[in-house]
């Protein structure tokens, strides 16, 4: 096999003239190091591939055995520490725990590699999967979310929103400084919203992001939306995606429009620092706390459950979309979901849109039932 592989046992352990001082310990900081240049082959992010392999570091220590020792019952013992501790971590982060060990010994494991045999000859031991579906935490919709968390109903967004323009309205009668950025606050929260924006992805929006969609002349530069900071998966940099406007929302064109073409934007003293559509009073951006520090203050003005986060403002858009009929895989696409099944644990439609949908299917059933033939 060539050691051109990212990844492959190095020559210097392989060499059989050379003695290995502390061998375990050595061959283990060579492991972590092959996984480090596979994973870089890969595409992962360095933030990623370090804080994985700081993970093994730990399990190592805890479980004071080396990956040719590796049994199921430590990976068990491990994550039912963390689990029962003072502090018990969550499922999802027990989850990628347990994820980055099974890919490390996936890694090892794999014949392309050569440390199943090199072990082997050294150690009179091999590596295996220690991690299965049985021990570790399954991906469930009963946890994916928080339960909390849900689309906010259309009479909840106006009320936040009323809020704000009230506000607005306020400080500038009262010659405050304030109204600008509450100004600025309230529109990005609507763009939050009339685009499905995860926080990042509003917050890194700048004024070139926005172009027209010549499907549709009338929204004119402001048909679609260029995210280029979207999630990432696997540790891989962030994606792109355009989001286009739709007619349920282009009541954010004017907005828009008033912020950017109609000077708002501009007065803020930070604005010609760079293209970033929201600066911020002392800096070129706004940042992630800033918008959620305001938000959280909006929603608490109005008397809303603490649950309802800036985040839910798109988990409202893929509802409220669904609830108008638009297709679900329409939406997936428009909000960056790989899978179906992650737009869903998005969507949580009112009684009254779910009233209907069964209103409309038995109505449906009637009809056929008179008309075998319809």
């Amino acid at each position: 096999m060539s050691e051109a592989v990212p990844g492959f046992v190095p020559r210097m352990l392989r060499d059989p003239d050379v003695g290995l001082f502390r061998a375990d310990e050595r061959v283990y900081a060579a492991m972590l190091d092959g996984w480090r240049a596979q994973m870089l082959a890969r595409g992962l992010g360095t933030d990623t591939i370090e804080a994985r392999c700081r993970l093994l570091v730990r399990f190592q220590e805890f479980s004071g055995e080396f990956p040719w020792q590796w049994r199921p019952v430590d990976i068990d013992d491990f994550l039912a520490g963390l689990r029962s501790g003072e502090k018990p971590l969550s499922l999802k982060t027990l989850r990628s725990y347990s994820n980055a060990v099974a890919m490390f010994c996936g890694y090892l494991t794999h014949p392309g590699y050569g440390w199943g045999e090199f072990c082997e000859r050294t150690f009179g031991d091999i590596p295996s999967q220690i991690c299965f579906e049985w021990n570790t935490p399954r991906h469930t919709t009963d946890d994916a979310v928080p339960p909390g968390r849900r689309a906010f109903t259309k009479a909840e967004l106006q009320r936040v929103f009323d809020h704000l323009d009230d506000l607005v309205d306020r400080e500038y009668a009262a010659g405050s400084k304030r109204w600008l950025p509450l100004f600025r606050d309230s529109v990005a929260f609507k763009v939050c919203y009339a685009y499905g924006l995860r926080r990042r992805e509003l917050t890194m929006l700048d004024l070139e992001d926005f172009g027209p969609n010549p499907h549709v002349s009338d929204y004119g530069h402001f048909g679609a939306l260029q995210v280029r900071w979207a999630k990432g998966t696997a540790g891989s940099g962030p994606r792109r995606r355009t989001v286009l406007t739709v007619p349920e929302f282009e009541w954010v064109i004017e907005q828009l429009r008033t912020w950017t073409t109609g000077g708002m934007r501009k007065q803020f003293a930070t604005a010609d620092r760079s293209s970033a559509l929201w600066p911020s009073e002392r800096g070129a951006r706004m940042t992630k706390g800033g918008f959620s520090d305001a938000f959280a203050a909006a929603r608490d003005a109005v008397g809303l459950p603490k649950e309802l986060g800036l985040h839910c403002l798109r988990h409202s858009y893929v509802t409220h979309l669904i609830e108008a009929g638009y297709d679900p895989l329409f939406v997936q696409t428009q909000v960056g979901h790989s899978f179906a099944s992650t737009t869903s644990l998005y969507t949580s439609v009112s009684s009254d849109f779910k009233q209907k949908t069964v209103q409309k299917m038995i109505a449906l059933r009637l009809a056929t039932q008179k008309d075998p033939d319809a």
